[in-house]
């Protein structure tokens, strides 16, 4: 990783050091998904299995998960794992009922009542990575708030495995809502499928779920176009940001910044902190750890792009974070609550040292679809209420359109639509 003194830096190179690996090759990433978009749209499932064939290594009849297969992945998880799945989902399950939208109800005047209702929208599309890591817990961050919102057609992709199967896990995950389709499809062409709607495939109408730099443009392409979904959120390669001082234990921040550059080479890690000693240990505390993972290699290229950080204190560190607004935060801090506050931009926050973010990744209860690229200065993390669409009623009474009326026809007036103050006075002036 490479070290750096923030302040000893310019705008620039300031500017420089937050950016993040995959815009070095966007242009190269829009190019290619435009044109995976552009075949399925043109040739449907016919596409469909010439890009799984080529980016997947597999040719594919067809692509939905049958019964029987959902019956062999049952057999094929181990018991440990299934019972790690059911208890994370408990909780997962606990947490977002607790923030789950509620209707209300307001008179605003005498006779005058304003409402707001929700309701889900339907179909949704989820898209569950599975390339070199599959991730059953993904499929439960998605699938779990999408029962709870009442969503009645869920469509689930994920990539499949060399031998025409999806992963036994992600199946017995995502299988727990009964509602749930799944497809073997990977990468943007299984977000143009969704998008379109193929002979096998159902449009969506909004779609939910991480990936690499080619499913977060995918979706992004997806809702521009004028008749495309909604999206949940930017949720690309992973990142995570550690504001540390001289009290962390250097060798749980070195796990915490493994843990993410392990997902892939165009993930990238943070850490700052106002202790040159911290940051060496840190430093040593990587070197040791790194060549015991399975995964070092893939580790090793994302910790290139990734950086330790020297700051002036720990505020000076929370308004870098703001501005960089990660995916994850972690505060390694003796008083994390008192800078909280401060946090303006995060998909989410780890508090102290005893939070790591692998908690919230499985079985915290929180939700791990977050957004990433900075897309943490606008967006929130996943919840019941992505999956819902609120309506808003009112209803009047004649005397509460009395009461009211005078200011609508104001207003209209002044905005020279005397259509609009006509469809009040004309009420206003029938007999009751």
């Amino acid at each position: 990783m490479n070290r750096i003194d923030w302040n000893t830096l310019d705008a620039a190179e300031r500017e420089q050091t937050l950016q993040r690996p995959t815009r070095a090759s966007s242009a190269l990433v829009r190019g290619d998904v435009q044109s995976i978009l552009g075949d399925i749209a043109a040739r449907g499932d016919d596409a469909l299995r010439v890009l799984t064939a080529h980016y997947d290594g597999v040719e594919l009849e067809k692509f939905e998960v049958d019964a029987a297969e959902f019956a062999a992945a049952e057999t094929q998880v181990p018991a440990e794992l299934r019972a790690a799945i059911e208890e994370a989902a408990g909780r997962i399950e606990t947490f977002h009922r607790a923030g789950m939208p509620q209707p209300y109800r307001v008179e605003t005047a005498d006779g005058v009542v304003c409402e707001r209702v929700s309701r889900p929208i339907n179909p949704v599309g989820l898209y569950v990575p599975a390339g070199s890591a599959p991730l059953p817990s993904t499929a439960l961050m998605l699938t779990i708030p999408a029962m709870l919102a009442g969503c009645p057609d869920i469509v689930l992709c994920t990539p499949p495995r060399k031998d025409g199967s999806a992963d036994p896990a992600v199946l017995v995950a995502a299988k727990r809502v009964a509602n749930v389709r799944v497809f073997k499809l990977g990468g943007a062409q299984a977000i143009a499928a969704m998008t379109f709607g193929t002979a096998t495939v159902p449009r969506c109408d909004k779609l939910f779920g991480p990936g690499n730099a080619y499913v977060d443009e995918a979706k992004r392409q997806a809702s521009q176009r004028s008749d495309g979904p909604a999206i949940d959120m930017p949720a690309g390669p992973s990142e995570v940001l550690v504001i540390a001082d001289a009290g962390a234990n250097p060798r749980f921040i070195a796990a915490d910044l493994l843990s993410q550059a392990e997902h892939g080479p165009d993930s990238q890690v943070l850490l700052l902190s106002d202790s040159t000693e911290l940051l060496d240990a840190v430093a040593v505390a990587i070197d040791e750890a790194l060549p015991t993972l399975p995964r070092a290699d893939i580790a090793r290229k994302a910790l290139r792009a990734s950086r330790l950080i020297q700051v002036r204190d720990p505020a000076q560190a929370i308004a870098i974070s703001n501005q960089y607004a990660p995916e994850h935060l972690i505060l390694s801090l003796r008083d994390p609550r008192r800078w909280l506050d401060q946090v303006t931009s995060a998909g989410t926050v780890f508090m102290g040292d005893w939070t790591p973010e692998s908690l919230g990744d499985y079985c915290s209860g929180s939700n791990h679809v977050l957004p990433t690229g900075g897309a943490a200065r606008a967006w929130s993390g996943l919840s019941v209420g992505s999956f819902m669409k609120s309506l808003s009623v009112q209803t009047a009474t004649r005397d509460g359109l009395c009461t009211i009326g005078p200011c609508a026809v104001t207003l209209a007036n002044a905005e020279g639509l005397q259509a609009h103050a006509l469809a009040v006075t004309v009420r206003m002036a029938e007999p009751a």
